[in-house]
């Protein structure tokens, strides 16, 4: 990736030059590291401290302009969820409780934006102007999300080939989800109103690597900036995929850029799964109109069953419903690709989202959880199947219970047609999950309470005398300035540790840079495979373990240990760490100690190889003190004494 002039054939070019079996655009979001948040004064922190304020919310959807209804928004409301905020005075104030209303647009946000614009080619608009994206999940106290347009009409290049940008967005982050019951969903305001970098490509992506590849350029691109945050939830990507014949579906929430591609993949299989489920439907000759939301109370038939959950609802008052789907048998057991998840996940799926209730069970999956075969049979006599029909139990409150039987005859009438539009929410293991139905136009509107801000050429130009080095140039710049090999500057570049290692590099006389980029890359990476949080650790604590290790207080090879040790220790002090796993410096005469009673435990050696004997020895030795001195003072120290022997 670099700041490279692009002209206007060459944005022609895409990664993949055989028709697509699959397009794919992505999304880009980033928190910027700005002083405070976009509309007020409010610092961008997170805290994890007792919330001092409470307050229940109930949102509803608004028409817009052409008096139009966005049906995700409209889903959202008919779910009835009640939504609990928490505040804390330090990270929010009466803004992000829309009980005021937001101050000017953060310039500090807004110059950041425009950087990584014109790193990556685009055309910032002539004036910025806030518009209102109606959001009533709860993850934004006002019902919507403020965003607005900074530029458009970019290019990348990845490998040789240009990915257009379509646009640059700055917009206000949401609140954290804290918790969820049934009727009410908990948020933390801390983080909504954090400024927020969005970058959307083209639909030009067509495999898993071209997707992995380009989500790196761009998160180059926006670390040359020097203003993004790191860290847990700093980086989202979204992801719209579609195949032919299939729907256009988006994934919200891949946050490991490794699990990007694994979510292509699985979502291509997903919808070629859907698309044999609805060929399979249609030679069965499944109408629309077979499928009818005719919910049959069958808790009479469970009254004295050993299935826990029917047990129970039943014994709380609550229902057992069932509803037969015509010809489904065998489907909603079908596999939907490698993720393991099936048909019947798909129709759970919208019934937990739609009405809150724990699950359902399906008759392809049955007998199991203590349901039996004669139960099962009753069952299906009751709600008039034959062999080649299926059926869903919902076990709930009558109202929840009748809700969740509707969504999964919804969900089956899709069926017929093959993959729904829809939006997902990513899983940590690459898979999906259903989130709500694809927003429309009719969410977008206005925002009469910000002014615009107008951009003028003086603003452009005094940003481009200042742009960052391209990733080409910072990495010339690494293997001069600090002696890299190209491998460690180009993991560096890759990385978040670029201006923590340059920091520790320049203030450090007594630590090579090598060994500092190795481990912010190779070891770090090491780690987080291996489940070591090391992301989490605070950069100052990480420098402070460097300067232990300059100033004699930590063996280099004890910093991996210590690293871990502070990764579950994230607020206590890195000295308290050495201390914690007894792995302080030897002292010179505790050395010396140790040398001799290597030499004395070896003698017959020593005595008959003598300085030759020197290979063992150490090794003998490093197997004791490793991590607690510097290898170099023993090899001296060993040598001197052999020597002093012969």
């Amino acid at each position: 990736m670099g700041n490279y002039p692009i002209d206007e054939q060459s944005r022609l070019i895409v990664m993949s030059k055989e028709p697509p079996s699959v397009k794919v655009g992505l999304e880009v979001h980033r928190q910027l590291d700005t002083t405070h948040k976009l509309f007020c004064n409010c610092p961008t922190l997170l805290t994890e401290e007792k919330s001092e304020q409470r307050f229940l919310r109930r949102l509803r959807p608004t028409q817009s302009e052409l008096g139009q209804v966005d049906q995700a928004a409209l889903f959202e409301f008919h779910r009835g969820k009640g939504i609990m905020y928490e505040a804390d005075h330090k990270t929010s104030c009466l803004v992000e409780m829309d009980e005021e209303p937001p101050g000017k647009l953060n310039r500090d946000a807004v110059d950041v934006c425009l950087t990584a614009s014109l790193l990556v080619n685009a055309k910032p608009v002539d004036e910025v102007h806030v518009m209102r994206k109606i959001v009533i999940d709860g993850s934004n106290t006002t019902g919507f999300q403020r965003t607005c347009i900074i530029a458009l009409n970019g290019a990348i290049r990845v490998n040789g080939n240009v990915i257009p940008i379509n646009q640059i967005s700055l917009e206000e982050d949401a609140a954290r989800k804290t918790g969820q019951e049934k009727a009410t969903t908990g948020y933390r305001i801390d983080r909504l109103g954090i400024p927020l970098i969005e970058v959307t490509t083209a639909p030009v992506l067509h495999s898993s690597s071209d997707v992995e590849k380009v989500a790196l350029a761009i998160g180059n691109a926006l670390r040359a900036t020097r203003k993004v945050k790191r860290g847990l939830g700093s980086v989202r990507q979204d992801l719209n995929i579609s195949t032919p014949n299939g729907s256009l579906v988006e994934i919200k929430g891949v946050q490991e850029l490794e699990l990007l591609g694994k979510a292509v993949k699985l979502e291509v299989d997903r919808q070629t799964a859907l698309l044999q489920i609805r060929d399979e439907l249609t030679q069965r000759g499944v109408k629309k109109e077979d499928l009818k939301e005719e919910c049959v109370d069958l808790t009479e038939l469970f009254h004295g069953t050993k299935a826990r959950v029917l047990k129970d609802t039943i014994s709380k008052q609550g229902v057992v419903l069932g509803v037969k789907l015509p010809s489904f048998n065998g489907l909603l057991g079908k596999e939907l690709g490698a993720s393991g998840l099936r048909f019947g996940t798909e129709l759970a799926g919208r019934a937990i989202f739609m009405a809150g209730v724990g699950g359902i069970f399906h008759s392809d999956e049955l007998p199991a959880y203590g349901i039996v075969e004669s139960e099962i049979v009753q069952a299906k006599q009751k709600l008039k199947m034959n062999d080649t029909d299926a059926f869903v139990l919902v076990a709930d409150e009558p109202a929840r219970a009748t809700d969740a039987l509707h969504a999964v005859v919804e969900r089956a009438v899709q069926a017929l047609s093959g993959v729904p539009e829809e939006t997902r929410n990513a899983m940590i293991d690459g898979s999906s999950r259903f989130i709500r139905p694809r927003p429309g136009a009719a969410r977008m509107y206005p925002e009469t309470d910000v002014p615009s801000t107008p951009i003028n050429r003086e603003w452009i130009e005094d940003l481009r005398s200042s742009l960052p080095q391209t990733q080409e140039q910072t990495m010339k710049r690494l293997t001069e300035q600090f002696s890299l090999n190209q491998k460690l500057a180009k993991q560096l570049v890759d990385s978040d540790y670029l201006m923590l290692f340059e920091q520790i590099s320049t203030s450090s006389k007594n630590v090579q840079p090598s060994f500092i980029a190795t481990m912010l890359t190779e070891t770090c990476k090491s780690l987080e495979r291996d489940g070591v949080p090391v992301h989490l650790v605070d950069h100052k604590k990480i420098k402070s373990i460097f300067e232990l290790v300059g100033s004699g207080a930590l063996a280099k090879e004890a910093m991996p240990d210590l690293l871990k040790w502070q990764a579950k220790n994230l607020d206590v002090d890195p000295k308290d760490g050495i201390k914690a796993l007894g792995i302080r410096m030897l002292s010179e005469s505790e050395l010396e100690a140790i040398i001799d009673r290597h030499i004395e435990k070896n003698m017959e050696l020593v005595a008959e190889k003598g300085t030759e004997a020197f290979p063992s020895l150490m090794g003998s030795v490093m197997s004791e003190v490793r991590g607690s001195t510097d290898p170099k003072i023993v090899s001296q120290k060993l040598k001197d004494k052999l020597g002093a022997r012969s």
